[in-house]
């Protein structure tokens, strides 16, 4: 990915994250932050995906549910 896109994926972002805590402020149960920041994610035009499951290669050994991303947008 051009390093100009991952600069202007990262201003929304932070630019969303930013929105969200102005809104709401601290004190929250994770999940409503996560749910707005994905609809504020989404207005500005990223696609957002939550709980992707990345797998895990050791050597020949793979763990298809080795981890999860909480959110990924591109």
């Amino acid at each position: 990915m051009e390093p100009h896109h991952l600069n202007r994926i990262s201003f929304l972002i932070i630019q969303s994250a930013i929105q969200v805590h102005r809104a709401l402020g601290p004190g929250l149960l994770e999940n409503i932050y996560r749910s707005c920041i994905i609809y504020e994610l989404r207005e500005r035009e990223l696609n957002v995906v939550a709980e992707q499951i990345v797998p895990i290669r050791y050597g020949l050994l793979i763990f298809e549910a080795g981890y999860r991303l909480d959110l990924l947008a591109k």
